[in-house]
């Protein structure tokens, strides 16, 4: 377990470092070391600490979000390849958003209200799987795919009727964009909590992923640990989506691949699934903003681009 972490640090460090460097001017390892140790005070400072910085933690900490609210998905449905954004919750963020662009708001209404926006998709989710009786997952997964497409019905309609000159935020939103997160610190906050607050349930965890009957027998407390963990991945995968828009495949991709690697033991899982969806990301977003510079492209359609191949491979894989 230390050793898997350890190794997943080392990589999330030198993906951060590589962030931090690369770009329409490069930074040599010489300058970039200068500059973390507070000796350096000219046009390398603040290049990589006022521009690149709040930018790395930015997608590192949304990365850290979406990977472990898939493996929470994933233990709640009892399906390795359930993810987040099936439930609907993206495209209520998306709604949210689009409606606060509209507007005429600034960022900081556009990330509240796409924050509200997952908020009021994880309550209508999670009430009409509800209904008069009791939810089970695949009843939870089938009310998710169906608002789902209402959200993308509704995405639609309001990119219709949107003016021409506001189109490219929007799309660039909905694709998934990095280049005007600013604040990371909240993101990052969310992520520390969400990983110390889950480990103590590792256990429980482990024995829902089993079943519930089987949980039961054993003591645990099932329908509130499933709503607790319905209720946390909901949170963290608004928290992300707020901070950088509507990316897919990270939650669905990380957790899948460190279980073939690691096993189904989710006291590594989870931390595992923070560092390394933290690096993928980070390593996504350097390639958008490096591979056709000075333009950028949307990080979402690196990781589509990186996530439609890989779980094609574990689909078939899988047979």
């Amino acid at each position: 377990m230390i050793r898997a972490l350890s190794v997943l640090t080392g990589c999330a460090v030198l993906a951060c470092g590589l962030s931090l460097a690369v770009g329409s001017v490069t930074v040599a390892p010489v300058e970039l070391w200068q500059v973390v140790v507070g000796q350096s005070d000219g046009l390398a400072r603040t290049l990589v600490l006022d521009l690149r910085l709040p930018r790395t933690l930015s997608a590192f900490a949304a990365g850290g979000l979406l990977a472990i609210a898939g493996a929470l998905m994933q233990v709640l449905l009892r399906n390795p390849l359930a993810d987040p954004y099936v439930l609907g919750l993206s495209g209520g963020a998306a709604t949210g958003a689009l409606l606060a662009m509209l507007a005429g708001a600034g960022v900081v209404l556009v990330s509240g209200a796409a924050f509200a926006g997952a908020l009021f998709a994880t309550l209508l989710v999670f009430g009409l799987a509800h209904g008069t009786g009791s939810w089970t997952p695949s009843r939870l997964l089938l009310t998710g795919v169906v608002t789902a497409a209402g959200w993308g019905a509704a995405i639609t309609l309001m990119l219709a009727v949107t003016p021409a000159h506001q189109l490219p935020g929007m799309l660039y939103w909905l694709m998934g964009d990095v280049s005007y997160a600013r604040l990371p610190w909240p993101s990052m906050v969310v992520l520390v909590v969400a990983v110390a607050a889950m480990l103590p349930l590792a256990r429980s965890l482990n024995v829902l992923a089993r079943g519930p009957l089987q949980a039961a027998a054993l003591g645990v407390s099932v329908r509130p640990l499933e709503w607790a963990v319905y209720l946390l991945a909901s949170l963290l995968t608004a928290t992300a989506v707020t901070s950088v828009g509507s990316i897919g495949f990270v939650g669905l991709i990380v957790p899948h691949m460190l279980r073939l690697v690691l096993g189904n033991d989710q006291r590594i899982i989870l931390p595992a699934s923070a560092l390394a969806g933290g690096t993928l990301l980070v390593l996504a977003d350097t390639l958008a903003r490096t591979v056709i510079a000075p333009e950028q492209l949307p990080v979402g359609v690196i990781t589509a681009l990186l996530g439609v191949p890989t779980f094609l491979y574990l689909l078939h894989r899988s047979r």
